[in-house]
């Protein structure tokens, strides 16, 4: 049995010039000259000063912190093992393909992932990327697992050359289908998980004053270019007896700044509570 063999992602592309990067010593380059350290982690910061929109875009280094303690415990596995077999049922049969995490966070997911396809018996060899505008979780993710090449950078323009990746992920995730036409090959897949219906309604009906006032963003309409090829739910439910992990769960989501004062006063002396998971895994065909 021969497990796929994991090679670094060579398709990263200036995000100034969008010309193709060499790894050299300590850092990537361009052919016009434009340089980016690899960090002592190992990961590359490809988000031009131009690109962000604070000094310090993405997630905290407190909510990255939560987010592994609460990922570590286990309480979003069934999360990570649907996600896997979906990767693996469309991961192409080619001899060399690329996966990209796209909002990878601190790496959980693509860890994850990289540790499913290790038990295929494929002798293919494949690239793991993941990319986040936090640089907090891009440090995470780079202690996390040393086979991925982990980037910083933005959804929205993605610093890797055109039509050199074959899947693209993102989990609760800000994701940019016109960003990711830009680096897809044809026939490529993107597979979103996203927050269905009744996702933590139990906390949400303790941080609102009433549920209207929970203003989760809708998922943004596909282009012509994207058929939608699959699409399932997964339910399952979550049992939170500290309150440290329940304040996790609460920063690790975007209802941490929707919250009320007073919600946020009554998650501060619980200890226990028990939440709905409801999620919606959907697949993209992208043809130019």
């Amino acid at each position: 049995m021969h497990a796929m063999n994991i090679i670094s992602a060579n398709n990263l592309a200036c995000p100034i010039d969008k010309l193709a990067l060499t790894k050299r010593a300590g850092c990537y380059q361009c052919d016009n000259g434009h340089s980016f350290d690899i960090a002592k982690q190992g990961y590359v910061n490809l988000l031009p000063v131009q690109y962000k929109r604070s000094k310090d875009p993405g997630d905290s280094k407190a909510m990255v912190q939560a987010r592994t303690r609460f990922l570590d415990a286990g309480f979003y596995q069934a999360v990570a093992d649907d996600l896997s077999s979906l990767i693996i049922k469309n991961i192409p049969a080619i001899k060399s393909s690329c996966i990209l995490d796209a909002g990878c966070g601190e790496g959980y997911y693509l860890n994850q992932v990289i540790n499913a396809t290790q038990k295929l018996n494929n002798e293919n060899d494949i690239a793991f990327a993941g990319i986040d505008i936090s640089k907090h979780a891009i440090i995470a993710a780079s202690k996390r697992n040393k086979q991925a090449s982990w980037i910083v950078g933005t959804n929205s323009q993605p610093p890797f050359l055109k039509q050199s990746i074959d899947l693209v992920f993102c989990i609760f995730g800000f994701h940019s289908f016109s960003g990711f036409m830009d680096i897809l090959k044809p026939g490529g897949k993107v597979i979103l998980v996203e927050p269905s219906a009744n996702h933590l309604q139990e906390l949400k009906a303790i941080i609102y004053a009433e549920p209207a006032m929970d203003k989760s963003k809708k998922p943004p309409a596909t282009t012509n270019n994207y058929s939608l090829i699959e699409s399932h739910t997964l339910q399952f439910q979550i049992n939170l007896e500290t309150n440290m992990q329940i304040l996790d769960l609460l920063s690790m989501t975007p209802h941490l700044f929707r919250a009320s004062h007073q919600g946020k006063a009554n998650i501060e002396t619980m200890d226990s509570l028990t939440l709905t998971a409801d999620m919606i895994f959907r697949v993209f065909e992208y043809q130019p």
